[in-house]
């Protein structure tokens, strides 16, 4: 298989195996409604085989970054309608990511005056606010009881996205969020049945996927991953317990028949990858860049050497809308321009051309 052929996830049949990143762009404005701009931005990129958007939030609590739009209000749904109409107009797919982001947030950004998390354990740096940077404060420990809260949270908002046009939904659990937070021992202190074993610290996120999944259709229900990207305190240190506790979640959601998961690591052809891959017995999108930008060799070999089944790209999504031809064709590449990627306003951000010739 190669870069440009054809796949099914699930009940999705994309044109190509390259895939777009779900990556914060900062444009949907205080109320997190989607502004013409992001209309645009994601327009121009729907020639990509599919389109994962960028976090949205479930809860006005699971808010983590200033302008970040959501999928909690009527006004949040029916400007993302505009999003996936736009996509579609142009023959492309798009799913919305939904994403809590746990402790790694501040009631300056949410508005709401408590952080979520697994346990009681702040985040170590600053974040940005609507006020300027500020500390992380200590997360809130959801206590048991309050957890059915949070999984029907994710619900309300995979149903909205559906709603809203999207054509399934990847629920964020990596990166340090608060999925994420569940499955990390550095994260995740607690004594009840969510914490402690791999197997416990994995049973939350479980929780969540198969709720969506039996809200939406496990076809329109992907899950994205990151093990040992140990990124904002979230450490995955030790090898055997990080295995140990991804292959408890691959196990637990195998069944399920996901449209895919995705995994964001380095390594894709390593022990980790390729367990979790095996465990998981469905199709896998792969990252391999983060600290650094995948390039279309690192992109072929992946699929060429069969350690997946779609390869996922960041930012070479983002200074060329028109990636797949340029690809294809062996183009020169638009570099991305860093100092605009949080700004406001169309520089940096639908203004990267298209190739003329």
């Amino acid at each position: 298989m190669d870069l440009f052929s054809p796949l099914e996830l699930g009940d999705l049949k994309l044109s190509n195996r390259l895939v777009m990143a779900p990556l914060t762009r900062s444009r949907s404005g205080k109320d997190g409604v989607p502004t013409a701009d992001v209309v645009e931005y994601y327009r121009q990129r729907a020639s990509l085989g599919l389109i994962v958007s960028e976090g949205t939030y479930p809860s006005f609590a699971g808010q983590g970054f200033v302008r970040q739009p959501g999928l909690v209000t009527e006004e949040q749904v029916a400007g993302w309608k505009k999003v996936t109409d736009a996509v579609h107009a142009e023959g492309g797919l798009i799913i919305a990511q939904v994403m809590h982001a746990g402790r790694v947030t501040h009631p300056g950004t949410t508005g709401v005056d408590y952080v979520e998390a697994p346990s009681a354990i702040a985040v170590e740096g600053e974040t940005r606010t609507y006020e300027g940077k500020a500390p992380y404060p200590v997360p809130h420990a959801l206590g048991t009881e309050e957890l059915p809260r949070i999984v029907e949270e994710f619900v309300t908002a995979s149903r909205n996205a559906i709603a809203a046009g999207f054509d399934g939904v990847e629920l964020h659990g990596a990166n340090g969020y608060l999925l994420h937070e569940f499955l990390a021992p550095t994260s995740n202190t607690r004594t009840d049945n969510y914490g402690g074993s791999p197997e416990n610290r994995a049973r939350f996120v479980i929780e969540v996927v198969t709720a969506v999944a039996n809200a939406i259709g496990a076809e329109k229900t992907s899950l994205r991953i990151s093990p040992s990207h140990n990124i904002q305190s979230v450490i995955e240190s030790d090898a055997a317990d990080t295995l140990a506790t991804y292959t408890a979640l691959a196990e637990g959601i195998a069944e399920l028949g996901l449209s895919s998961l995705s995994i964001l690591h380095h390594e894709p052809a390593g022990e980790l990858v390729q367990s979790i891959r095996k465990a998981f017995n469905g199709p896998v999108m792969l990252n391999t860049g983060f600290g650094s930008i995948t390039t279309y060799e690192e992109a072929a070999r992946v699929l060429a050497t069969g350690l997946g089944e779609a390869v996922v790209v960041g930012r070479p999504a983002i200074a060329n809308p028109d990636l797949v031809r340029r690809w294809k064709e062996e183009l020169p590449l638009n570099e991305p321009d860093f100092a605009t990627f949080y700004t406001e306003g169309p520089q940096g951000y639908i203004d990267y051309p298209f190739w003329e010739n």
